[in-house]
């Protein structure tokens, strides 16, 4: 891992600090390149030289990708400062290359490879789906005939479209079956026939409007049958397949922008005012600072949770890594939406030392992939509650350890082995049995270990976990009307809760029993665990002990450590430029 962090902090580094005023890849600069919906070209010449897009290419073709939860790291420099930068340059290009890893054959994955490694870009037009993230419902067909297919239609908002040499297509395909409706193909500009593809108009957008979104025209554009991913029709499945790897990458992306937020309030409360007082003076300004750390905290485990479970629990991680992609982005708006209260009028400042607040709120949406990306997340999560509610919880063993020691090695990522619904839940056995672990220290002197109140919110979770179970069991195999009322998604919410729960427990518990890295001390105290629990079991309207407000107040002292010291806000305390 010594190496992984050499390379997060060159990339930090060769950024520079985002506060100062003279650095051109400051937040001055970045700011201006928003306003005028552009992106630094000095910017992407930081990422050009570190080889950005090696991170997106696995190991066996070429690239640096061995690790999931180390590329949520390697994102978070670039995300803190500018996700159009972030998302336009890299991060788009995983999500087009993520359908070739999981479906495409030796050759497509070298060619998409070779491209990524060159510097080029791969861009991806998804299928139109209901209330989806297009920003304009239009699609493309395919229509087979002998030896492959021709392309047809346009579609709008396509990030990278016109810069894309590589582009994965999501098709209509003519008289498809119910389910396989959708075909993916993995097309090169530079191979296609002259005069058959148009680029459309850029695509503006209230958040990331540096981001390139375009559109593109096919006209009768023979594919040859080489071009399909996977198989005809199977577009559908293949979407569902490649989410598995990019939700986990979401509460990375949000965090690092709302780190930056946090810091930039942070900042302003620190302010020391002509009577020698600052806004840390006032208990809400306390409290929002706070909170906003605890909330980036309970992200990041996750985080942590959703990537590692890639490697460690393949067959389980699914349910993860959408409850972390739903939660995450939600978490993050409340806490800005409180931030914005102690910023008052600096809140819409678009420029200056606090202008970094409203970019970074605003980019938010787009980051996360919109409202219905949350409401998608919730539907691969619902139709998995039933089965584990009958035979998961409460019955499961627990994960490995691994899953929540960040510095711990992984074994090698194998994509052919995940699937789209859990066969069960060992992270909700991390609850029982931290649960249990809490209520055995019970029977010592719980003031004196400072765990009492953090006892009695697992209990609570553990409880709210019964009441879930009781709830799901009620619900008829294959009940797609019941899983679908409001009811439901509201439990589905609960549950997303209490999963962060029980990450952060778990978390706790295993740096508790061997601290690691530089946080290590604070995160094996319990003061941040059971300040995070505190908020999720008030965000369920549970009953609540005495509040914590020791804890909150080493909370808060560290938040201010890291500000004035120049560490990240998450598990790792990165040094910052």
């Amino acid at each position: 891992m010594k190496a992984v962090q050499e390379r997060i902090d060159a990339l930090e580094r060769a950024f520079g600090p985002l506060d100062d005023p003279d650095n051109p890849l400051g937040a001055a600069g970045l700011l201006a390149a928003d306003a005028a919906g552009e992106v630094l070209p000095e910017a992407e010449r930081v990422l050009d030289d570190f080889y950005l897009n090696a991170e997106f290419v696995p190991a066996g073709l070429g690239g640096r990708l061995e690790r999931m939860d180390v590329l949520g790291r390697v994102l978070r420099p670039v995300f803190r400062r500018d996700a159009s930068l972030g998302f336009g340059y890299g991060l788009n290009c995983f999500f087009a290359a993520a359908p070739v890893w999981n479906a495409g054959d030796r050759a497509q994955r070298e060619h998409v490879a070779r491209l990524l490694l060159e510097g080029k870009r791969v861009a991806v037009a998804r299928h139109e789906v209901a209330h989806g993230n297009d920003f304009v419902r239009d699609e493309f067909t395919a229509r087979p005939v002998p030896g492959g297919m021709i392309l047809d239609g346009s579609k709008s908002g396509i990030a990278n479209s016109s810069r894309a040499t590589g582009l994965v297509v999501f098709a209509r395909t003519e008289g498809a079956e119910r389910g396989r409706s959708h075909t993916v193909l993995l097309l090169d500009r530079e191979e296609l026939p002259e005069g058959r593809v148009e680029d459309l108009a850029r695509h503006t957008t209230t958040g990331m409007r540096s981001a390139l979104f375009g559109g593109l025209r096919f006209d009768a554009c023979p594919v040859p049958s080489s071009a399909v991913l996977g198989g005809v029709g199977d577009g559908y499945e293949l979407s569902l397949r490649s989410s598995l790897l990019i939700r986990g990458l979401i509460p990375s992306i949000v965090l690092a922008g709302a780190d930056t937020a946090l810091r930039t309030v942070a900042r302003f409360a620190a302010r020391t005012r002509a009577d020698g007082r600052s806004s840390l003076d006032v208990q809400h300004v306390r409290d929002v600072i706070t909170g906003g750390f605890l909330d980036l905290l309970v992200i990041d485990c996750l985080a942590l949770v959703a990537t590692r479970a890639l490697h460690l629990l393949p067959r389980q991680m699914s349910a993860y890594a959408a409850a972390a992609a739903y939660l995450a982005p939600k978490l993050v708006a409340e806490s800005m939406d409180a931030m914005s209260s102690v910023l008052g009028e600096e809140t819409f400042a678009q420029d200056g030392a606090y202008g970094m607040f409203q970019k970074q709120r605003r980019d938010l949406p787009v980051t996360s992939l919109g409202h219905a990306g949350s409401a998608g997340r919730q539907v691969s999560i619902l139709p998995q509650l039933p089965y584990f509610a009958r035979h998961a919880w409460f019955a499961d063993p627990e994960p490995p350890p691994g899953v929540f020691r960040p510095y711990d090695a992984l074994p090698p990522l194998d994509i052919s082995q995940l699937e789209l619904l859990g066969d069960g839940d060992p992270l909700a056995a991390t609850l029982v049995a931290c649960t249990d672990l809490l209520e055995s220290a019970g029977t010592e002197d719980g003031t004196a270990t400072g765990t009492g109140a953090l006892r009695f919110l697992a209990r609570a979770l553990t409880g709210e976990l019964v009441e879930l179970k009781k709830a799901f069991e009620k619900v008829p195999d294959g009940d797609r009307e019941a899983l679908s009322s409001p009811y439901s998604f509201s439990l589905a919410d609960r549950y997303t809760l209490v999963l962060a729960g029980a990450a952060v427990l778990g978390v706790w518990r295993e740096q508790r029993n061997a601290p690691a890295g530089p946080a290590g001390a604070f995160l094996a105290a319990p003061a941040w665990a059971t300040a995070v629990l505190y908020r999720l079991v008030g965000r369920l309207g549970l009953p609540l002990p005495d509040r914590p407000e020791a804890f909150e107040r080493t909370v808060l002292d560290e938040a201010m450590a890291r500000l004035h010291n120049r560490r990240s806000y998450d598990l790792y305390s990165s040094p910052l430029a």
